[in-house]
């Protein structure tokens, strides 16, 4: 038994360290593959082996599906790249975990784990195209923070270099690697660097920044679009704008902690402030002038803020500010901090306490099986609902000679009532989910229509334009109007879900 418990404390090999992570992050995404739900974008990808990521200023993303699919295009080949993405995931956490502990444990590699186990991350990694390159992305910024290189042109080009393959895979793992550099410093304070290796470590990493930026601009940045890159009007109260969006990101954030998960990370936090506190004595006791100390003290302080806006970071600043849960990388950076200042505090007491960080990461976990049975759910309800309205288009002459069928868009939080008992428990998966509409047009083809196509440019005129007209269909959630050529499909408000008993 004790040879057991011994197992969870021990100094861990980096062939165990990488075989942890890699059974841990392929647990994570285990319940999406199981899923196997085309997410959103992944509909019209599928249909033309679509691309359209280098004008996103995403190019390497695009080559990433061209060398993958030895193609020019990108066919459907999930979970192949989310399957690749996972194991170098498992390779850059293990290099991330001997650069940030000599001898790792167990706890030691729990600390770093949240770099995946981001319960927000799960919507990035829910698009079957766009999940690959976006987990590439963080794997680049962890490569870039821990290469090292005894030659000094190769260490200050080779990090560079990763920047701006991460930026060209996701423009917002820049907040991670920002919210990485700010966790540089307390390892500083920890390890307690001199004060010439401070200013190297400051130093290198803003030139990293810039020369990675300047890469990025040179090979991606030209094939961007110019709406992609359109930043905040500085003449319309632009703090005003980054304080709306701060709100807004905070409202979402909040609510994953509901019922026990609030205890959970109430816990967490107290152990990171008694972590704090020993990284405050470690600046104290330093042998340093004082104005040194207080330096480094500020730097420290000036850490956490600066990882709390990094949570949206970048994408505070564009003027179309997505509020997305895919846009919140960064709060990976921000659990890694209280799990890193936690596990200081947790070990200054006793070896074994710090496995106590495995009770947060099983309630994250617990959100990813969750949100797999959602997903699960709306995959059974899509699938029905593109039956349904397939069979009332093919059923009818009239609109399967239709010249054109216009779709409304109608978006409401009520059409997935069979989740609402999990919607209610865990509001945050509404949030990832973020699927509210019944059916998007780029589904129909699947099922031979091929008519159909979303009411742009019409600006929903099927709302209020064609009421008074006969429908041909009058099904459950939608009623198809007939006039001349061209044919409407106007979905009804659902009602709103309401609690079952039995």
């Amino acid at each position: 038994m004790s040879r057991f418990s011994d197992f969870f404390i021990k100094e861990l090999g980096r062939r165990q360290v990488w075989l942890f992570f890699l059974l841990a992050t392929l647990l994570y995404v285990l319940p999406l593959i199981l899923a196997d739900y085309p997410y959103i974008d992944d509909n019209w990808r599928s249909l033309s082996a679509g691309m359209a990521w280098a004008e996103q200023g995403r190019l390497f993303a695009q080559l990433f599906f061209n060398a993958l699919t030895f193609t020019d295009a990108a066919p459907n080949i999930f979970p192949l790249p989310l399957l690749i993405a996972t194991l170098a995931m498992a390779f850059a956490l293990t290099s991330l975990t001997f650069h940030y502990f000599r001898q790792p444990t167990l706890a030691c590699c729990m600390v770093l784990l949240p770099l995946w186990y981001n319960p927000f991350f799960l919507q990035n990694l829910s698009y079957q195209y766009d999940g690959a390159p976006m987990a590439l992305s963080v794997v680049a910024v962890i490569y870039a923070i821990t290469f090292r290189h005894p030659r000094r042109s190769v260490q200050w080009l080779v990090p560079s270099f990763l920047l701006a393959l991460a930026l060209g895979l996701y423009q917002v793992s820049l907040n991670v690697f920002l919210g990485l550099c700010c966790l540089e410093v307390l390892r500083a304070v920890h390890d307690k660097l001199a004060w010439p290796e401070w200013r190297g470590l400051i130093g290198w990493k803003f030139a990293q920044i810039v020369l990675g930026g300047l890469i990025y601009c040179v090979s991606a940045l030209p094939f961007m679009g110019r709406g992609r890159a359109s930043m905040l009007n500085l003449a319309a109260q632009p703090w005003l704008q980054i304080h709306t969006n701060i709100d807004r990101v905070l409202e979402k954030v909040v609510l994953l902690f509901h019922g026990g998960f609030v205890w959970v990370f109430a816990g967490l936090l107290l152990c990171a402030i008694a972590g704090a506190v020993g990284l405050g004595i470690n600046v104290v006791e330093r042998e340093d002038s004082g104005a040194r100390k207080c330096l480094i003290g500020l730097l420290c302080l000036l850490t956490v803020p600066a990882v709390v806006v990094l949570v949206s970071g970048i994408a505070l600043l564009f003027r179309d500010f997505n509020e997305g849960a895919r846009t919140l990388m960064g709060f990976a950076v921000l659990l890694v901090l209280l799990f890193y200042l936690s596990h200081l505090a947790l070990a200054s007491v006793h070896e074994r306490l710090p496995l106590l960080l495995m009770v947060p990461l099983l309630a994250i976990l617990s959100i990813s099986f969750a949100y797999g049975r959602v997903l699960t759910v709306q995959k059974t309800f899509a699938t029905s609902a593109l039956f349904s309205l397939g069979h009332d288009i093919a059923s009818q002459q009239p609109l399967r000679d239709a010249k054109r069928i216009y779709m409304s868009v109608t978006y409401s939080d009520h059409w997935l009532a069979g989740a609402a008992g999990t919607f209610k428990r865990m509001p945050v998966l509404h949030y990832l989910l973020n699927v509210d509409f019944y059916m998007l047009a780029e589904n129909l083809p699947k099922v031979g229509i091929t008519n159909v196509v979303a009411e742009r440019e019409r600006r929903n005129a099927t709302r209020v334009g064609y009421q008074g007209y006969s429908p041909l269909v009058d099904s459950q959630y939608y009623r198809i109007y007939l006039i001349g050529d061209y044919g409407f499909i106007v979905f009804k408000e659902p009602a709103p879900i309401k609690s079952l008993r039995w």
